[in-house]
């Protein structure tokens, strides 16, 4: 259970393909020493699929993964990709996209997977002793992706079967600022705390609104419920068209049972809490 225990957790902190699934595009502006002030480059996303699986001699299956991950590619203005860089923006964008590429690489290359078919066997020779039921072990991540012309938010959904009462269920996310190259969290969008302290705020008001059926959903989270929320930052963070959502998966907030707790922020509502980098980041414009 150890092993497994470490295997989970390492797919989960490295943070998934050959069939693509969508595209989105965005420019990236040439750097200002560039020689060549009209050059441009894009950036194209494409969803692809690494899946694999492993049975034991019998033919029952013992294990199964799918990972549907990002994969970046830098293209020229015509729409032909860019493998050597011919000029600092190209460099740059190269880099970027490598950066990128790297992060969801780790979890494509699926090394943990024999550790995790080994488990699956040591577990299937137990149930066939006690005559119970066998569920093959099973690792899925579906992501969707969010871009503009300066970030990247991709926001997964990591399940996991491991022979237990249930599966398990994480909400993942990763944020990536193409003109830096870098992986970035959402403290880089304000100076200081304001920003961590209002939506903190925000979420425990939204958590306290009654639902339609008339529940409050804080009434049913662990009683230091307002000190988990106040440290949201750690926590699953992407951006979509309408804003910032931050996601508490199952158990961190609530119970099983409740499943993810999902809250929004506008952009509107972000905007006076941000910093002028944070704005720029978001491509909101300051007042």
């Amino acid at each position: 259970m150890r092993t497994l225990i470490a295997l989970l957790m390492t797919l989960l902190l490295t943070g998934c393909g050959a069939s693509a699934m969508t595209m989105v595009t965005g420019s990236q502006p040439p750097a200002a020493s560039d020689p060549e002030p009209s050059e441009m480059v894009r950036y194209t996303v494409e969803l692809a699929a690494w899946s694999e699986e492993a049975r034991a001699e019998d033919g029952t299956l013992l294990a199964s993964y799918t990972f549907q991950l990002p994969v970046l590619t830098v293209v020229g203005e015509d729409g032909t990709p860019i493998t050597d860089a011919q000029s600092k923006t190209e460099e740059q964008a190269l880099a970027a996209a490598a950066a990128f590429n790297e992060k969801f690489g780790k979890w494509a290359a699926a090394e943990e997977f024999p550790e995790f078919v080994t488990s699956a066997e040591e577990d299937l020779a137990l149930r066939r002793e006690w005559d119970t039921q066998w569920m093959p072990y099973e690792l899925t991540l579906d992501c969707t992706v969010y871009q503009t012309e300066r970030i990247i938010s991709v926001a997964g959904l990591y399940y996991s079967y491991t022979g237990g009462a249930h599966p398990n269920i994480w909400q993942l996310g990763w944020n990536f600022d193409l003109e830096g190259g870098t992986f970035f969290g959402p403290e880089m969008l304000t100076d200081g705390t304001e920003l961590q302290e209002a939506v903190s705020g925000e979420i425990i008001r939204q958590a306290q609104l009654p639902l339609e059926d008339g529940t409050v959903p804080a009434e049913g989270y662990w009683e230091d419920y307002e000190a988990i929320i106040a440290n949201w930052v750690s926590y699953t963070v992407s951006f979509d068209e309408e804003g910032m959502v931050v996601i508490f998966s199952p158990y961190e907030l609530a119970p099983y049972a409740a499943g993810p707790q999902i809250f929004r922020l506008s952009y509107d509502w972000l905007e006076p809490h941000l910093s002028a980098r944070g704005r720029a980041l978001l491509g909101l414009e300051s007042e």
